[in-house]
């Protein structure tokens, strides 16, 4: 019985042993089995962040070879335009030298401060306003600025009223200028257009719209209806010379009177003749109105000249509806001194406080008059108030093409001149009607 009980405990003890020893190897294999897991595991994941790696690199060096083929063959389709319709016909804007718009004075600083620099070149130009406002005269003044720069001017005078002593006497070359009074209106535009494709002519002024009167109305009966042929002639004329004109960077100025139209109660009754082609294919439109005449300085003498609103109402090349204010003397044109003050003023470097104007505190004078009299008996103190004036002009002009935020103030001083300016029309409507009456 003693050994029968010795043996059932070694039995148990062994079999115990083998079933440790089992555990062991089934934890042991369990945990190798996990590892190798975790290890495939890992290395599955190496091979997909790979595999996904080249893939993204594939798709970059496809996209990145798609963008060289699509810049070959835009190059491609540049050159064959190019050699087509000639060098020039299309480019890239960064390349694009003639799309920076030049200008050249008008005569009038406080109106090159409105216009941004000046006339812009190789664009149409439009002066419209009442009668006796200033319309002829600013053009030739525009033209007298151009011959001092060294180009070309041309005048059509479909009017038939050019003065050449007081042309001279604004500073005109009357011995230079091109002029041309055509028979019709036809032939006014053809001689325009045969300008223009010269290339030779800078500057070409057209007085007016309103005489360019159509070859059927002058062969035919006084009284006869011809529905739009004025406004036909233009639209025809500019579609040809809008093009041309950009190319050979000669600018038209086009005088243009004012008509009223009939039945309008309500809202302005004024607008120009010709059509409405003018109107769309002008990069400037300039109005021109009498704001006030200017008196002489003794009682019982003769009125000095006008004082003339312009008020920039349209504008491409830099912010519109800006207003510019100056003199318009008799015989003597646009009075130099009063706009070099009345920009100095608008610059900041003539102060005004009260009736006296000051230049580096200096005293000018008290008034307007007293300060124009001081400028004109000290050429020094004149040339002094110029140049700082340009320097000052060029700073602002640079300053408002560097950033936007000044062109937003600017735009609503504007429109509050606006205001003042569209009352000041009421008056003068006002006071045409009346003496209509």
């Amino acid at each position: 019985m003693a050994s029968h009980a010795t043996t059932t405990t070694t039995t148990t003890t062994a079999a115990a042993a083998l079933g440790r020893s089992r555990a062991r190897l089934h934890h042991r294999r369990a945990i190798s089995t996990g590892s190798r897991h975790a290890t495939l595991a890992k290395a599955a994941s190496r091979s997909t962040s790979r595999s996904d790696g080249a893939r993204e690199a594939r798709a970059e060096m496809a996209g990145e070879g798609a963008a060289a083929a699509k810049k070959k063959a835009l190059d491609r389709v540049l050159d064959e335009i190019d050699s087509n319709f000639g060098k020039g016909s299309i480019m890239r804007l960064g390349e694009a030298m003639r799309a920076k718009v030049a200008t050249f004075p008008s005569g009038s600083m406080t109106l090159d401060l409105a216009l941004g620099g000046g006339l812009p070149r190789g664009r149409i130009v439009e002066i419209y306003g009442p009668e006796s406002s200033g319309k002829t005269t600013l053009a030739l003044h525009a033209m007298a600025e151009m011959q001092k720069l060294g180009g070309t001017v041309a005048l059509i005078d479909a009017e038939h009223a050019f003065d050449p002593e007081y042309s001279a006497r604004l500073g005109l070359n009357v011995d230079d200028l091109i002029v041309c009074q055509p028979e019709t209106g036809e032939m006014a535009l053809e001689v325009v257009d045969t300008l223009v494709r010269s290339s030779a002519v800078d500057l070409i002024c057209v007085d007016s719209v309103a005489a360019l009167v159509p070859r059927s109305e002058i062969e035919g009966e006084i009284g006869m209806v011809q529905v739009g042929a004025h406004a036909r002639l233009m639209s025809q004329a500019l579609r040809k010379i809008n093009v041309n004109t950009a190319k050979a960077n000669t600018t038209i100025i086009f005088l243009n009177q004012l008509r009223s139209k009939v039945g309008v109660i309500y809202g302005n009754p004024e607008i120009t003749t010709g059509g409405n082609a003018l109107k769309y294919y002008s990069s400037v439109r300039l109005d021109i109105r009498r704001k006030e005449v200017i008196k002489g300085k003794s009682s019982g003498s003769d009125d000095e000249g006008v004082r003339v609103k312009v008020k920039v109402a349209k504008n491409k090349v830099a912010p519109p509806y800006k207003v510019a204010e100056f003199d318009m003397l008799f015989g003597r044109g646009i009075s130099r001194d009063g706009c070099l003050l009345d920009a100095g003023e608008q610059v900041g470097t003539v102060e005004r406080k009260g009736a006296y104007y000051y230049f580096n505190g200096e005293k000018l004078g008290q008034g307007r008059e007293k300060a124009l009299t001081t400028m004109q008996e000290s050429p020094e103190l004149k040339a002094a108030i110029e140049a700082d004036v340009r320097v000052k002009c060029a700073e602002r002009l640079a300053a408002y093409q560097g950033s936007g935020a000044s062109g937003s103030n600017e735009r609503s001083v504007a429109s509050d001149d606006d205001e003042v300016f569209f009352d000041d029309d009421d008056e003068l409507l006002s006071e045409d009607s009346a003496g209509a009456r």
